[in-house]
């Protein structure tokens, strides 16, 4: 059975666990993401794509593509573009290899790791993320790859949960994030800590005010942000500031 435990504290071991975690979650991946979310997860998802920048051709990376839902999207979007999704859990790109078979010849799933990023320096003109960020094995790390393969006033766009800076209300999201995420693995793999990791990975992401920080220290500027649910989900874009 899968623990969390201290699987989180090293790159190395969370990098591991989380391939264990969603191979093992993949077939429910679709319907849990929605579950979780009240059903608004494809609402949100179309919001990040519609803050994302009018381009006829561009290059796009979608970071742990999961099940290739924001792939897709990119796809739609961007015809003409080039778009790849990228993932380290092989059960996930095969679900999404079957979604977008026969429909969009644009698009390629490669299974790669969101940390050591294969792509040319500044030759992407996207790239996104489907609660990515917080999944990252090193978030600084993976912070410099996005920079590396961004061109010069490139966009990234991520959804992902947002941590606030106060105290109590990181509490608070934490316990009802807790809770929730245990109801359902529960139900689904008799297993309360398979979607709770969600509040146990928090613990170990930067709140707003940090993540911002961060972006700016990396050489980025923030374009838009938009917080769902209280502020508990959050769609957030950077551009790559040009030198």
């Amino acid at each position: 059975m899968l623990k969390t435990g201290d699987n989180l504290d090293t790159p190395d071991k969370k990098r591991s666990y989380n391939e264990q975690l969603f191979t093992e979650v993949a077939p429910r991946y679709d319907f849990i993401t929605s579950a979780l979310s009240l059903w608004q997860d494809a609402s949100w998802k179309r919001d990040l794509i519609a803050a994302l920048p009018a381009l006829e051709k561009p290059f796009c990376v979608d970071l742990a593509c999961g099940t290739g839902d924001i792939t897709l999207l990119l796809a739609r979007k961007y015809t003409e573009g080039n778009i790849v999704g990228l993932d380290v859990t092989e059960p996930m790109l095969a679900i999404a290899r079957a979604h977008a078979r026969d429909f969009h010849p644009n698009v390629q799933f490669v299974k790669q790791d969101m940390g050591c990023l294969s792509f040319p320096p500044e030759s992407a003109d996207i790239v996104t993320g489907g609660y990515a960020l917080r999944n990252a094995p090193d978030l600084a790390t993976t912070v410099d790859e996005i920079h590396k393969v961004l061109k010069p006033g490139g966009v990234a766009a991520f959804l992902d949960f947002s941590k606030p800076a106060n105290r109590f209300a990181q509490n608070v999201e934490y316990w009802i994030l807790k809770i929730w995420g245990s109801l359902w693995g529960i139900l689904l793999h008799r297993n309360h800590e398979i979607y709770a990791y969600i509040a146990e990975s928090l613990r170990h992401f930067p709140d707003r005010g940090k993540l911002r920080a961060l972006f700016r220290d990396k050489g980025f500027t923030l374009v838009t942000s938009k917080r769902y649910f209280f502020g508990v989900i959050e769609v957030l874009v950077i551009r790559k500031v040009k030198e």
